[in-house]
């Protein structure tokens, strides 16, 4: 699975309408899926989506694989790990990282919540998660092995009009792909979760 090609997915903006909503295999929740890529079959590098949690709940194994998870709304949920390890994810926007293959086990606080959910293979990328409020213009710089996921949490953005992409409204997501050196700069208000992602460091 190569780095290059993946980060070199064409640019596009995923509005809210067109993630893909599926039951989680167990039944206790859902996974809206944002956007895999390659975008065939469960080989996959890297994965966004938007998980419903509805009942407490074992996660499940990814082995190889490393995610990250941001609290989108509802009260929290708490993570216990068979290490014993317990990691609280609360409002407004609380996160954690873990390894997919580690064992573990959510509780909810009160109440379902909706969770931003990274996954992305360890062996192949590497991904850091910003989480920022937009004041004025921001800059992403696109480079040969560096991409962008910019997913809107809340108010509404756009880029300049050489990007030939669509404005964005609260809940969705634009990928921007790696490439010539470029910058992106994005216009409004409101707060973003911003992915850069780039080949796995050996």
């Amino acid at each position: 699975m190569n780095a290059t090609d993946i980060l070199q997915h064409p640019s596009q903006v995923i509005p809210t309408v067109d993630y893909l909503r599926e039951r989680w295999r167990n039944g206790l929740g859902w996974t809206r899926e944002i956007l895999r890529l390659p975008s065939d079959g469960e080989d996959w590098a890297v994965r966004l989506s938007i998980a419903e949690i509805e009942s407490d709940a074992a996660f499940s194994s990814f082995p190889g694989v490393d995610r990250e998870l941001v609290l989108l709304h509802g009260n929290g949920v708490r993570l216990r790990f068979d290490d014993g390890r317990l990691e609280e994810v609360l409002p407004p926007h609380g996160r954690v990282r873990f390894a997919g293959e580690q064992s573990l086990h959510g509780e909810l606080v009160d109440g379902t919540t909706h969770d931003f959910n990274l996954m992305w293979r360890r062996d192949t990328l590497a991904a850091q998660v910003l989480h920022r409020p937009i004041v004025g213009p921001m800059y992403f710089f696109t480079e040969p092995d560096v991409a962008w996921a910019i997913h809107l949490l809340a108010g509404q953005a756009r880029f300049d009009a050489d990007a030939g992409l669509p404005p964005m409204e609260q809940g969705d997501t634009a990928w921007l792909a790696a490439g010539e050196r470029r910058r992106h700069a994005l216009h409004g208000g409101g707060e973003l979760l911003a992915i850069r992602l780039g080949p796995a460091v050996p």
